[in-house]
């Protein structure tokens, strides 16, 4: 009985706060998507990064490794949906990034926060870091048949994550002033995104829901299987090691589906993947909790 009201707590905040979101588009307000998005990706998450990082009590080799095991975790996912997008003879173009890259931000950082305080937030940011490099080159080139090195170097969260990662190696701290503004403008950025990430799928139209389902049930078991095989072989203590598990669990992200429609893939399966992946989230996150806490 502990341990469920234990994950209630963690879960719920999330999931009504992407409840706000869906309710307030259904009652017809009006939300900009694109310009919370852009603050949120461009000034409050880089924020939220550099703040977590340079206070994280953690060693420098933990770090590090927890960064080759979230590598590690996520070639594993990749080679095992190509080989499942293959055998059910789907398109690689649609479905492979979306099965590969989960919702480490909208979902996986406030997960991390609520579950394990502000050290399991600084090693999600680690894991939310990896797999936004990956998605920005690998991801792009699966769905546009082109790598983006060049968005990647630009992205404001890469180079929050770089900077916090040298103040967190030296030892520095920002003067208390500037600490508490920045730490300000980054606690907007989990209320934001969960929020969004309730309105994104308000809007989504969905089709071929049955197959979303299944894709969505074995996405769980591979990302769960490969998280757990890589904190064991890097030998991740065991709060790193369910943040990992956690983020790479997290459902299709909302931004899988925007980059479908950007880069002409077929875009209606992958929105049926965002919704069926979150809906199945609301049960598959509180029990993967449950086993790792």
């Amino acid at each position: 009985m502990n341990l469920a009201l234990t994950v209630l707590n963690i879960t719920a905040p999330v999931f009504l706060l992407a409840a706000v979101g869906f309710a307030w588009v259904k009652l017809g307000f009006e939300y900009r998507v694109e310009f919370v998005t852009r603050m949120a990706m461009t000034l409050s998450v880089p924020c939220l990064i550099f703040v977590a990082l340079m206070r994280i009590e953690a060693e420098p080799e933990a770090l590090a490794a927890l960064s080759l095991a979230a590598l590690s975790a996520y070639g594993i996912v990749m080679i095992a949906c190509f080989a499942l997008v293959k055998v059910m003879r789907l398109d690689v173009q649609t479905f492979l990034a979306p099965l590969i890259f989960g919702n480490t931000g909208n979902l996986g950082l406030p997960l991390a926060l609520f579950a394990f305080g502000e050290v399991g937030l600084g090693y999600a940011v680690v894991v939310f870091a990896v797999m936004a490099m990956l998605s920005f080159t690998i991801g792009i080139w699966i769905v546009a048949g082109r790598g983006s090195l060049k968005r990647v170097i630009q992205e404001p969260l890469v180079a929050a994550t770089l900077l916090g990662g040298v103040f967190l190696w030296q030892g520095w701290q920002t003067p208390e002033f500037l600490t508490n503004t920045i730490d300000l403008i980054g606690q907007m950025a989990i209320p934001l995104m969960l929020i969004t990430l309730g309105v994104a799928v308000a809007r989504l139209e969905t089709k071929a829901m049955a197959l979303a389902g299944f894709l969505s049930l074995i996405k769980v078991v591979i990302c769960v299987g490969a998280a757990w095989l890589a904190a064991t072989f890097f030998g991740l203590e065991p709060v790193a090691a369910a943040v990992l598990i956690v983020q790479v669990a997290t459902p299709v992200a909302v931004t899988s589906y925007l980059l479908a429609e950007k880069y002409g893939a077929d875009a209606q399966p992958v929105a049926g993947l965002v919704v069926a992946s979150t809906l199945l989230s609301v049960i598959a996150l509180p029990l993967i909790l449950a086993f790792v806490i």
